[in-house]
């Protein structure tokens, strides 16, 4: 089965129907792919299916789920999976990554819902991630999550995490400010988390803003700028594992879109530090 690591390079940005038009007409420099939720485009023809086909055919693209539930005791949505492998064929796209999580119990949730850090969810979990993989023909990165309650706790993040990628061999979506606004709110140390994910399996990261509720309690909303100790963060990841793939999300809160260029080009620019720090060195 082919590995997903890095298959797109760079910079990206998540595409949003609401600065689509001008995407379009001027790609930002900065941005070298994009990321699209399948949901939200599989059924989507017109003015908005044309401007998505004109935008493939220039950019790597990659798809984000939002609704496989990976995590949940309901049947798989094979169909669902095998409309996502068309889709993803007629456009070209990288590859797919989804959440750490479930969304679903007898019916959508609406909200993504954290997975009990347990043995037997691990068995599970990655049972239905090597199906997903089975019926794509590719590896999918998985994204560690962030989350507010631990339920039927048996074992760390990190570890479970760790389990889950491993047992399923997949790749993983490296998610900077769920580590950040976890190890807030679960009093761990963000850059301990970090080291000990495997690098070998990163295929692309994210990295987004968050609300700050409380000194001790953040809610993952990607809904505001990233702040600095997230960017941080992701110059640590670089620093431990090298430049990879690295993704800006804006889900809602959308500024006008010279502000999220203005952001990408901060992750280009740390990329550009790293890289010729790491050339100094080697030089």
């Amino acid at each position: 089965m082919n590995t997903t690591q890095h298959l797109v390079r760079g910079v990206g940005l998540g595409l949003r129907r609401t600065f689509l038009n001008s995407i379009v007409d001027t790609p930002p420099a900065s941005v070298d792919f994009y990321e699209i939720a399948p949901e939200n485009w599989i059924t989507i023809g017109g003015r908005f299916g044309r401007q998505l086909r004109n935008m493939t055919e220039r950019f790597d693209f990659v798809c984000h789920g939002l609704s496989l539930s990976i995590g949940s005791t309901d049947p798989l949505d094979e169909t669902f999976i095998k409309a996502v492998k068309s889709f993803m064929a007629e456009h070209g796209i990288k590859l797919y990554s989804e959440h750490l999580s479930y969304c679903s119990k007898d019916g959508h949730l609406y909200d993504l819902m954290p997975i009990p850090f347990t043995e037997e969810a691990i068995t599970h979990t990655a049972a239905r991630i090597r199906r997903v993989q089975d019926i794509l023909e590719q590896k999918i990165a998985i994204e560690n999550v962030s989350y507010y309650a631990a339920p039927g706790r048996e074992m760390d993040e990190i570890d479970f995490f760790n389990a889950v990628v491993n047992e399923a061999d997949c790749d993983i979506l490296l998610d900077l400010n769920n580590i950040y606004v976890n190890s807030v709110n679960h009093g761990y140390d963000a850059e301990t988390f970090l080291k000990a994910i495997p690098a070998q399996r990163i295929a692309y990261a994210h990295i987004a803003g968050h609300y700050v509720e409380a000194e001790d309690f953040l809610v993952d909303t990607h809904g505001t700028p990233v702040i600095d100790p997230v960017w941080k963060l992701l110059g640590k990841a670089y620093e431990l594992y090298g430049i990879f793939p690295t993704l800006l999300e804006r889900d809602f809160n959308i500024p006008p879109l010279p502000e999220l260029i203005k952001e990408t080009e901060t992750i280009a620019a740390i990329q550009q530090a790293w890289k010729k720090q790491h050339e100094r060195r080697t030089a």
